[in-house]
């Protein structure tokens, strides 16, 4: 029988003795080698993001239906009847006309008995801000 090497032992005929290159450990009193349980981090890790994904879309549909009730009023407002030039700052009131038409008026609306439709403020960027309907 030849030169027979015990089982703990890490020989190679074509190395040789190459215990120490490898990148694990070869004797028996060597750490466990054990295969990580990636499969519950990758839930939480997904859970997570998905949470975060979820709230920023929420976040922006929030905003986006924010931007359509902003854009509806402002259009609302420039289609109305009115024969002034509004002043920047200055608080204005949008009421409904007899033949169903909107006009925009300095009177208040406990000034007035008219159907009110909305209070609004013109803002530096000319667009008109929804103070209360």
């Amino acid at each position: 029988m030849k030169n027979k090497i015990p089982d703990n032992v890490v020989f190679s005929n074509e190395e040789g003795f190459n215990a120490n290159l490898l990148p694990y450990g070869t004797n028996v009193g060597a750490p466990v080698i054990r295969v990580d349980d990636v499969v519950s981090w990758k839930s939480r890790g997904i859970s997570t993001v998905n949470k975060e994904f979820e709230t920023k879309f929420m976040e922006l549909k929030l905003q986006y239906q924010n931007l359509i009730q902003e854009f509806e009023w402002n259009e609302l407002v420039y289609n109305a009847k009115f024969s002034f030039e509004p002043i920047v700052g200055e608080i204005y009131h949008m009421y409904r006309d007899v033949n169903g038409g909107n006009f925009l008026s300095l009177i208040a609306p406990q000034e007035w008995n008219k159907e009110h439709i909305g209070t609004f403020k013109l803002n530096s960027d000319k667009k008109w801000i929804l103070l209360h309907q």
